[in-house]
Order: structure tokens, then sequence, then C-alpha cells
């Protein structure tokens, strides 16, 4: 394996001219995000069967001949745990890398566990233990020592000979085609949309409030995320959530009970009070009709819904066993709860889980199946 660092216009051309032609290449990010809202890329590696190269962006003003490299749909780009690296790619170079292949995703379908971090995949697919060292590296700093740019490498030299096994395991299995909805869904650009509007939905203790001050809470988290996207700031450095949650749960009208809040100081009131009490009252006055609701909180079973869940997590286990996954790598138990419930959008209503799980859970509960005990085995059978 040749390994390279580049960090000059003609090395990156000399690395395209002799990868371009790849079947596929494994793909890999390194960034630092502790103190901005978008990630600072400060390294990319990118390898086929015979090469691995770490990019260097920091040295580089051009990045528009990677672009294309990445946007060709002849090369299958390879990834692990595609979402983060693919976000990161859109903010930098407008555009998603296509079409890719995700081995996290692909890892629960070969019964590897679901979302298996890199270090236990390769561990599982290869008998490689990778090091660990470098996992809180500041990669911004240069110069990169040789055994910052060993870790960064084998990220992708490994992912791409786990690549190359998982690819056949599936093929073989039948399996491959099962995961094209989801990375389709990795190169659509819907997929990485952002609403404000949404954003409470990430608030740690939000269980905690309901009626119009989720309202508040909504109003006051996308007010925190557009000044963090406006000013490139990480949330917190905005406002922290349990400071948030306490503002939402007080509802302040005015700066002076604003400012009682612990964690709400005096330069936060002299900058943000007018939009903060601006934004609460404008929550206060919505109908009831336009209220948030908390999805976990709306939909908690009933006793009786309870039983039927066991159930369902009993035959999902049964149907996992025969399908050589694990239970969880297929679906969670909110999920068999939005299966219950007859949400459409349930992840056991899309692809590969549907016709794998969904659609006998779905029999099991329309009475078209029943769960047989007989000499202490579970089964599965039609009615």
């Amino acid at each position: 394996m040749q390994e390279l660092f580049i960090e000059t216009p003609q090395q990156l051309h000399d690395f395209i001219e002799k990868v371009k032609h790849s079947p596929w290449l494994a793909v890999d990010t390194e960034f630092i995000r502790e103190r901005s809202y978008y990630p600072r890329l400060c390294l990319i590696q990118v390898a086929n069967d015979k090469l691995a190269a770490a990019i260097d962006p920091l040295a580089l003003n051009d990045l528009s001949p990677l672009k294309e490299l990445l946007l060709d749909s002849a090369i299958e780009k390879v990834f692990h745990a595609a979402r983060q690296d693919q976000e990161i790619f859109l903010n930098e170079l407008g555009a998603l890398p296509q079409p890719v292949f995700d081995t996290q995703p692909a890892a629960a379908l070969l019964g590897y566990g679901d979302q298996v971090g890199y270090g236990k995949l390769i561990q599982l697919v290869l008998g490689v233990e990778l090091a660990k060292d470098h996992s809180r590296t500041d990669w911004s700093r240069r110069p990169l020592d040789k055994a910052q740019l060993r870790y960064a490498l084998d990220d992708v030299i490994f992912l791409g000979r786990a690549y190359v096994k998982m690819k056949q395991a599936l093929e073989k299995q039948g399996r491959l085609a099962w995961l094209k909805p989801e990375f389709d869904a990795l190169t659509a650009e819907a997929t990485y949309a952002l609403n404000p509007m949404d954003m409470w939905k990430k608030v740690k203790g939000r269980q905690h409030l309901k009626g119009v001050k989720l309202a508040v809470l909504q109003a006051l988290a996308a007010w925190r995320e557009e000044q963090a996207l406006a000013r490139n700031l990480p949330r917190r450095w905005i406002l922290k959530d349990d400071v948030l949650l306490e503002i939402a749960r007080r509802a302040p009208t005015n700066a002076r009970d604003l400012e009682k809040i612990r964690g709400v100081d005096g330069n936060f009131i002299k900058h943000n009070a007018k939009d903060i009490i601006q934004a609460i009252q404008k929550a206060l006055e919505l109908p009831k009709e336009q209220w948030p609701k908390d999805r976990f909180r709306a939909n908690r079973p009933t006793p009786e819904q309870e039983a039927v869940l066991d159930l369902l997590s009993a035959a999902l286990r049964l149907i996992a066993l025969e399908a050589g996954l694990s239970p969880q790598a297929i679906a969670s138990r909110k999920d068999l709860a939005a299966l219950l419930n007859g949400e459409e959008t349930a992840v056991l209503l899309q692809g590969w889980r549907k016709q794998v799980a969904g659609i006998p859970l779905q029999e099991l509960l329309q009475g078209k199946r029943r769960i047989n005990l007989d000499k202490g085995k579970l089964s599965i059978a039609v009615q």
C-alpha cells in the first residue's frame, strides 16, 4: 500500500489521476467542532486497494478537483457512519459525494450489531485491533506526526478491506439491495435540511415540560439555533440546555424576571433580552392547537398496549434469530410502539425492515399470524 500526504495542488492532481478509475474509494474525515457550529474540516483520507492519501484541506485553497472525484457516479464512495462526513462535504464542497456505501448499516444486516463502531467492526470483520491513541487529537494543529497520520490512514485502509468482504457477504445473502433506500437517503440534500423549529426535540430534559411551556421551549430553541448558525458558534455557547429549559419553565415576560434565572448573566441580558422576551410572548399567545406535542409523552402506551408490545418484542426476537440479525438492528421498542400506533412513518414500514419484520408483525397484530409455544419453543405460524 502506497501512502501519501497531500498538501499541494500538484500532489492532489497526481493522486486523483491515479485513483480516478477505481471502482470504489474508502473515504473518511477528521475535524474539530468544539468551538464552532459547523465542523472545521482538517483532514480528508481517501484510499483504494493500492493507494492511500491524507489530504490537507488547510493547505489547499481549491478542493474542486477532489469534489469532481467524489461526485463521479462510476466510483462507489465507502464510509463508516456516513452522515456526519456527508454533512461536512455538503458544507465544504456544496455537494454530496455519491453513490455511497455505508458499512455501519451494512454491518447490521450481516449480524454484527446495530450502530457498531468502526474499531469494533474492523475487529469483527478483519480480526484487526486498531489503535485508539488519537481519537481526541486536535487535527487542526500542524505538523501532523507519523503516529497521527498512521491513525488517519488506517481509517480508510482497513475500511476498504472490510467493505470488500462485507459487500461480497451481502451479495451472497441477497441482502445488498436492501440497503439502497438508506444509501440513497445519504446522498439526498433533504436529509441534511435544518429546521430551527424542530430543534426543541433535541433539548435534554424537554420531557419535564408540557402544554404552552413546550411552545416556549420550541421558540427559544429555534432562536438559539438561528443565533448559533449566524455566529458559527456551538449551541451551548449561546445558551446551555438546562438554562434554556429553566427559561421555558418560568416563561419570564420582562428582563428583570429573566435576569433572576441562574445562568443568565448581565452581558446576555444586555444583548439578547429583547429577542428572548419577544419569542416567549409570541409562544404564549399561540392557540393550543399550535403547541408542539412531545411524541414520547403523547404516545405513552397504556398497560394493555405494554402487554402487546411485549408480545411484539418476543416475535421480533424470533424473526431476528431466523434472519441472523440482532433484534436491536431491526427495531427498538419505540419503533414497535410506532407500528402499534399505526404511524405511517414507522421505521418498520420502511425499506428492508418492512420485508424482514414489519409485514410479519403487522400480520400478527391483524390476527393473520400467531405465536405458538410447543415444548418450550416459540414459533410464529400463519393462521
